[in-house]
């Protein structure tokens, strides 16, 4: 099956980069494919209690589609619903091929197209096309991270992965333990606790920043009451961007400074006498790993209100009734959920050559934080750690399509940018994450300098995609 576009995803990147092909590039024929039953990715594969955005939808909801619900921070089931509308008042329904799995892709260059074997509904087929756009994401679907702990099977409780949360657990006056840290702990503690636990404990080996953000965006209602809904949107989303910016820039100029005003907001929200210090003043700077934000400060009032708690230790093992902290304390836990994050995995899980050649993307630089050096009609679509994925995915999709008219009128069907020597190559993402430590040695590189340097800059790759020439002496192209 032939098409000038494949995408393959139909998660949030992937239904971005559709609409923006459907609009841009109207005459090229295109399809999705989605291994899943479903799309919606992230936000219908994650089933555990509390699930929501951990970006504010005004910036992390599309540009060409409002959210219109003044909450911030969102549950999953109505991302889950706006994917949908989205998909459905598009039409890109009908170019989506559930159950359809890339399992290799390899370049010709002698037709000058990508020859795809996939797996659909148990059968292999094999699908064409000239321009291949991965969004599927960065992380395992099939497989947490999952490390294994002293004396487990002495535990007489039940150990669950909130990736894999199973639909009938009854946590109902249950005594549970979430270990870890991250945006996952901070969203169930409070979410079970509020929904009939009989106690929550955090246990993290090192505190996380958490802040504060009220759940209800009150310029967006102000404008709403004034304007069209789009405007209040774009005004909304505009501000949002400025102050996420600003946020991330003042912590890399000051980081003392943020410190203080984050811990001093914890503080303000926690019993008097809680040691904030201990249990939420990490040993790095903000923003060396991703702040996790807490809407309305649930996570502090479900602590205040004694139904959570946090232990700030290391496991030394499982025990039969809980876990036994290498101080010597003591959390009892009917249930033990291992919220210890996620695995990374690129480009779909597929395999990747060129004329048979197998592609070492680990060995590879990225262009504009989008594009693999040296191989050809290929765009991967990777969002912001710093701040919304979505801003990204619009950017790299507008560039996309750019891209893709720019050589439809110079009659050209190859490109590919050409590694330079650069005085450095760096990991492909400056952050301290587990995660992404754990996953250095399959991680792509960044460079010293442009278009090399992924900036983590809604700003400066606004200037770079849209109004920066395409043939910039570094994408090479080709007839």
């Amino acid at each position: 099956v032939d098409f000038d576009v494949i995408i393959i995803g139909a998660g949030i990147s992937g239904i971005g980069v559709a609409y923006w092909l459907q609009e841009k590039c109207p005459n090229k024929t295109y399809c999705i494919l989605e291994a899943r039953e479903t799309l919606g990715g992230t936000w219908s594969l994650f089933q555990y209690p509390g699930i929501r955005s951990d970006s504010d939808m005004f910036t992390f909801g599309y540009r060409f589609r409002p959210w219109d619900n003044p909450k911030s921070l969102s549950d999953g089931a109505s991302i889950l619903k706006y994917l949908e509308d989205t998909v459905n008042e598009n039409g890109i329904d009908s170019h989506i091929l559930y159950q359809h799995k890339l399992i290799a892709a390899d370049w010709s260059s002698e037709t000058k197209r990508w020859l795809l074997k996939v797996s659909g509904k148990g059968q292999e087929k094999v699908f064409s096309c000239q321009f291949l756009s991965i969004c599927s994401g960065y992380y395992n679907y099939h497989e947490a991270h999952r490390p294994n702990f002293v004396g487990e099977p002495n535990y007489k409780g039940q150990i669950v992965l909130p990736q894999f949360w199973p639909k009938d657990l009854d946590y109902q006056g249950k005594k549970v333990a979430v270990v870890g840290s991250g945006a996952t702990a901070v969203t169930l503690v409070p979410a079970l606790a509020n929904k009939g636990a009989a106690k929550v404990t955090m246990v993290q080996r090192s505190p996380t920043y958490i802040m504060n953000l009220p759940n209800r965006n009150a310029l967006f209602v102000i404008s709403r009451k004034l304007l069209p809904n789009y405007w209040a949107y774009k005004i909304t989303r505009g501000i949002n961007i400025l102050g996420s910016i600003g946020i991330f820039g003042i912590s890399r100029l000051f980081p003392g400074l943020i410190r203080k005003m984050i811990l001093k907001g914890a503080a303000e929200q926690l019993p008097k006498g809680f040691d904030t210090k201990k249990h939420f003043s990490p040993s790095y700077k903000p923003w060396d790993q991703r702040l996790c934000v807490v809407p309305d400060g649930d996570l502090f009032q479900a602590i205040s209100a004694g139904k959570a708690a946090v232990v700030t230790d290391h496991i030394e093992k499982f025990e039969a009734d809980g876990l036994h902290m290498k101080s010597g304390e003591k959390v009892e836990a009917d249930i033990i959920v291992l919220a210890t994050g996620l695995k990374i995995s690129l480009m779909g899980e597929a395999q990747f050559s060129i004329d048979g050649k197998p592609v070492e993307v680990h060995e590879s630089m990225i262009y504009k934080g989008m594009m693999v050096s040296d191989v050809p009609n290929l765009i991967y679509t990777f969002g912001y750690t710093n701040a919304s994925w979505t801003l990204k995915v619009d950017l790299t999709a507008n560039f996309f399509c750019k891209l893709i008219n720019y050589m439809g009128k110079k009659g050209y069907n190859v490109v590919y940018p050409a590694r330079e020597a650069v005085a450095t190559d760096e990991p492909f993402l400056n952050l301290n994450s587990g995660y992404i430590q754990r996953a250095a040695a399959i991680l792509p590189k960044q460079g010293s300098r442009r278009p090399w340097r992924v900036y983590q800059n809604y700003f400066i790759d606004m200037l770079a995609t849209r109004f920066g020439k395409i043939n910039d002496g570094v994408l090479t192209f080709k007839r």
